[in-house]
């Protein structure tokens, strides 16, 4: 499996640009970014070009929610805003060509009943699903623990079976977060067993702490065998905070992982 860098969190301390080439120089296949709607699509582009790195996933913009509110995916009173950053995400991967665009749920809006917010979500992820197959782009969506982001909307293996079922379009899978699953005491062994054949991305951090492999208490051997069993061919990406000393120094996992 190959390794992303997620540079929304790794090598932080640098423009998004030359976080690129440090990914690049320490080793990584490619680079993720959250939102990476700062840097130009043209100059993220030549970024990209010149590290010769892969962009594999990229969020669709989702509004106010990492300030705290509900985001746009799971709002009906917000439909029109999704369909905004619907369209600003189509023109930006046009460009940059992520291999994945991931729809985050977002929180349970105030005054709005789950089954409300659910049927919205499931309109606009098969919107979404049938506007990036047409540029040959992936969709996944994503599960987040409660804890860390209270109300959020999927949080469990078993929601996010039940939401691909609900939307039930090829060009959508689920992102699998082994963190976010262990922050919640959840089974992750099991959860990629209930996914199997259905996980389009996933990403790693260790627990507790969200830091780097090696330094909480998650076992991950058996979670990267038990991906390889359930067919899982993709990608893994780091998205973990790197801590004071930065990401260079949190890196002594990476020679390990990649000769797996």
């Amino acid at each position: 499996m190959k390794i992303a860098a997620n540079l929304s969190l790794l090598f932080s301390e640098l423009p998004l640009n030359d976080r690129v080439v440090a990914a690049a120089a320490a080793g990584f296949d490619g680079v993720e970014i959250q939102f990476p709607y700062e840097l130009p699509a043209v100059r993220l582009k030549e970024a990209l070009q010149a590290a010769d790195m892969l962009l594999r996933l990229i969020n669709l913009p989702a509004g106010d929610l990492m300030s705290g509110g509900a985001g746009l995916a799971a709002v009906p009173a917000r439909k029109a805003e999704f369909d905004l950053a619907l369209k600003d995400a189509l023109s930006y991967a046009a460009m940059v060509r992520p291999a994945l665009v991931n729809v985050l749920p977002g929180r349970l809006a105030e005054g709005v009943e789950p089954e409300q917010a659910l049927a919205c979500l499931v309109d606009n992820l098969h919107k979404t699903a049938e506007a990036f197959q047409l540029l040959g782009i992936g969709v996944v969506v994503e599960a987040i623990n409660p804890l860390d982001i209270p109300g959020f909307l999927i949080n469990t293996p078993e929601q996010l079976d039940a939401l691909l079922k609900a939307v039930a379009h090829p060009n959508l899978a689920a992102q699998y977060d082994l963190y976010h699953m262990a922050r919640q005491g959840l089974d992750v062994q099991a959860g990629i067993a209930l996914l199997a054949g259905r996980i389009g991305h996933v990403q790693f951090a260790d627990y507790p702490g969200r830091g780097a492999p090696g330094t909480g208490e998650l076992q991950f051997a058996p979670l990267l065998t038990a991906l390889r069993d359930g067919g899982y061919q993709g990608w893994l990406a780091a998205e973990y905070r790197p801590g004071e000393a930065g990401t260079q120094a949190s890196l002594g996992w990476l020679a390990e992982w990649r000769a797996t």
